[in-house]
């Protein structure tokens, strides 16, 4: 193998990307032709798409292309599953320089195929071409398996709100990176390779989810998502969030609430979603808050107030978690 993707010429590396893909029996048509078909039994498809650039999303320095690769597949595989569908399939759009070592570029196939693996889904094709700064595009797809989608609008008062899968533990493990440490390693690799319960989305449709998104932008701003597409006031119970203890020493050594890392830390990828209150949760899910009538109090409420301190991810603002 050449040392770098310039040496090694475009259809080149796309002969050592494709070279390393697996596939799934919904993929009829994958890497090689023209484009991919994947079959779609529910007749409808879900998808999604999400850019990462490097200095912005990720930094070589903190993440291996491995890394880089689960990250960018679980962002988007997320957004499916919190739609109630089932990940299928998902495209690569790379830019690179000429001079990225051909190995950077093969680990983050692994670590995309590794991940889709993870959701049940297969990288199906894709494109690169060249630039001055690393670019990931990604496109992802789901089947909904004749389940109506879970949009962001149907929550309705009364309703419980539930969360299931990580809070705060990427936005923690990004304050220790920030100042130079790489422990305690469960944060870290929560901040590096996020891992979405992909199983719950689908799960959740089956149950009666009135509404439902993934915690990609800090849980209040999700939320916000929510309360504004369904009209309607949301409070969170702080006191039902569980804080682990690690999470609570990292927050005293860096001077940082961690309440703060669970309410406004984004990329956990956590499921949140609403439910009407007769439904019976199963245990992965906790009941965080309930949905109120709208008021002239902000859309999401904290303990009934208002949450004043800044967080949450503002891609074209200075706010990051």
């Amino acid at each position: 193998m050449k040392g770098t993707v310039g040496e090694l010429g475009e259809f080149g590396l796309i002969r050592e990307l494709t070279s390393r893909l697996t596939t799934t029996p919904a993929v009829r048509v994958g890497p090689g032709d023209d484009a991919a078909v994947v079959a779609a039994p529910d007749r409808r498809v879900v998808a999604s798409t999400d850019i990462l650039l490097e200095g912005r999303h990720f930094r070589r320095d903190w993440s291996t292309a491995y890394d880089v690769g689960r990250k960018a597949a679980a962002q988007n595989l997320a957004d499916i599953a919190a739609m109630g569908a089932v990940p299928t399939a998902l495209l690569l759009g790379l830019v690179a320089p000429v001079e990225l070592p051909v190995t950077w570029a093969t680990e983050l196939m692994d670590g995309l195929r590794d991940e889709c693996q993870v959701a049940g889904a297969a990288v199906v094709g894709g494109d690169v071409v060249r630039g001055d700064t690393i670019m990931i595009s990604i496109t992802a797809l789901g089947d909904l398996r004749n389940h109506e989608p879970v949009t962001r609008g149907g929550a309705q008062p009364g309703d419980v709100v539930a969360v299931t899968g990580w809070l705060g533990w990427s936005a923690a493990g990004h304050a220790v990176l920030s100042r130079g440490f790489r422990s305690p390693r469960a944060f870290v690799e929560a901040h590096r390779r996020p891992e979405p319960p992909y199983h719950a989305g689908p799960a959740a449709a089956s149950l009666g989810a009135t509404a439902m998104c993934d915690v990609s932008d800090g849980l209040i701003a999700d939320l916000g998502h929510i309360a504004e597409a369904s009209k309607c006031r949301i409070d969170i119970r702080s006191g039902a969030i569980d804080i682990p203890t690690q999470m609570h020493d990292i927050g005293q050594a860096v001077g940082v609430d961690p309440l703060q890392w669970v309410l406004t830390g984004g990329e956990d990828h956590a499921i949140v979603a609403t439910f009407p209150q007769d439904v019976k949760l199963p245990a992965r899910w906790k009941v965080i808050g309930e949905v109120l009538n709208p008021s002239a109090l902000p859309q999401v409420t904290v303990d009934g107030a208002p949450w004043t301190s800044k967080g949450g991810w503002d891609h074209f603002g200075d706010i990051e978690s």
